[in-house]
């Protein structure tokens, strides 16, 4: 079966969650189950950007590969290709971590 490609339209774009540690500073092991996803993801699809009232196309300011932060429930989860990935609006992104 050939790897699916995804666009995502408008002013969405696609996230992939980067994971948190696995360990606490103390070094215990935290379970999944008490772990909080982080809020932190790597761009992996961008899509043409939004319209304004007239038309016009507003290029979206992010790129592949960029790493972002977003609010804690930003987001729809959907899985591609057995990766869990995020679609969520340009606005959810609070900034680009440089």
């Amino acid at each position: 079966m050939a790897k699916s490609t995804f666009r995502p339209l408008h002013d969405r774009v696609v996230v992939k969650r980067i994971d948190a540690d696995e360990k606490s500073k103390g070094g215990i092991i935290i379970p999944d189950s008490a772990k909080e996803k982080p809020s932190q993801g790597e761009i992996v699809a961008v899509g043409p950007g939004g319209r304004d009232e007239a038309g016009k196309l507003i290029p979206i300011d992010l790129k592949v590969g960029d790493r972002v932060l977003f609010g804690k429930w930003s987001g729809t989860e959907v899985k591609l290709d057995n990766q869990e990935l995020l679609i969520m609006k340009e606005s959810d992104i609070m900034g680009v971590l440089a």
